[in-house]
């Protein structure tokens, strides 16, 4: 773990409220938003590029949702639709500038990050929902927002890695939007069982065993203990015919199993998977550019990997 890492999580450590411990939800998510538009938080969780034109939209959801383009761009342009992590309990579409507005500017993409309803608030499958009610609507509103609909991606980071490999899912359900690729970043996919990498780093920075199985109860709630794979997409009755997975996981992430089981579930199924493990990151490194220097490394694999699928 690179040194300026230890200390960003010593420090969150000291000054953080564990979810189990936290009580007020939206008095959490605020003081997150405040911390994220602060200088230091700027420097911890990275700046929109330079590049990249930022707008806010309001989608059919009623959600908000951050676009973001590359200066100049002539449509249509490829889309990454992006979900953010958070646990489903908290997170927000500006925690992504970093890494969504350098894909913009990088890949020359709209990438569309939106907003959802999050537990315990509203619970499970209101999530899922909103990123599936998101996806369709970009769809429908293409020519709107100078995408082309035939060139879409879905992308997500913990949480919203598991609603992104449960999108892709619902997409081949239905038949469609016909997506081009799935980039997993530290997905959630499994709810419940116990794999040895939780074990390993039951007490890792940012996100810990007891943190984990917290953001579960929260965002079940009464569902608690389904088996729906709209919850746990490794739980699918097939993964046959899903698009193309870029997944990444952190070594000192106690997620980091349900990556590679995930990983393993779509090659099983004949799903083309590219896969990395960054070594020395933690849980929610793409989303800390500032104290984890190999998410630099990541997002050239992210661009690498869109301009192949794109």
């Amino acid at each position: 773990m690179a040194l300026r890492t230890r200390i960003f999580s010593a420090i969150l450590a000291r000054i953080t409220t564990p979810v189990e411990e936290a009580g007020d939800f939206k008095t959490l998510r605020a003081e997150r938003r405040r911390l994220q538009a602060t200088a230091v938080g700027r420097r911890v969780f990275g700046h929109t590029d330079k590049g990249a034109l930022t707008e806010e939209i309001v989608l059919g959801t009623g959600q908000r949702a951050l676009v973001h383009r590359p200066h100049g761009a002539i449509g249509p342009l490829p889309c990454v639709v992006n979900f953010h992590g958070g646990g489903w309990v908290q997170g927000n579409p500006e925690q992504s500038v970093w890494l969504a507005s350098r894909i913009a500017v990088r890949n020359r993409v709209a990438v569309v990050s939106p907003a959802y309803r999050l537990a315990p608030e509203d619970v499970f499958p209101a999530a899922v929902d909103d990123c599936w009610g998101s996806l369709t609507w970009v769809v429908e509103h293409a020519a709107e927002l100078g995408i082309d609909p035939q060139r879409i991606a879905v992308m997500g980071d913990s949480a919203g890695g598991n609603l992104a490999a449960v999108v892709a899912l619902l997409a081949r359900d239905a038949g469609g939007p016909e997506l081009r690729g799935q980039v997993l970043i530290y997905p959630g996919t499994e709810m419940y069982d116990r794999w040895p990498s939780e074990d390993r780093n039951a007490d890792a920075p940012v996100l810990t065993s007891r943190n984990m199985r917290t953001f579960v109860r929260l965002y079940l709630g009464e569902q608690h203990g389904t088996e729906d794979f709209r919850a746990s997409p490794i739980r699918a009755a097939s993964h046959v015919d899903l698009p193309k997975a870029f997944i990444l996981t952190a070594e000192l992430d106690p997620l980091l199993d349900n990556g590679t089981r995930y990983r393993d579930a779509l090659v099983a199924a004949g799903v083309p998977v590219r896969y990395a493990e960054y070594d020395g990151a933690i849980h929610g490194f793409l989303s800390l550019p500032g104290v984890v220097p190999v998410a630099s490394r990541a997002l050239d694999d992210i661009v690498g990997f869109l301009r192949e699928v794109l």
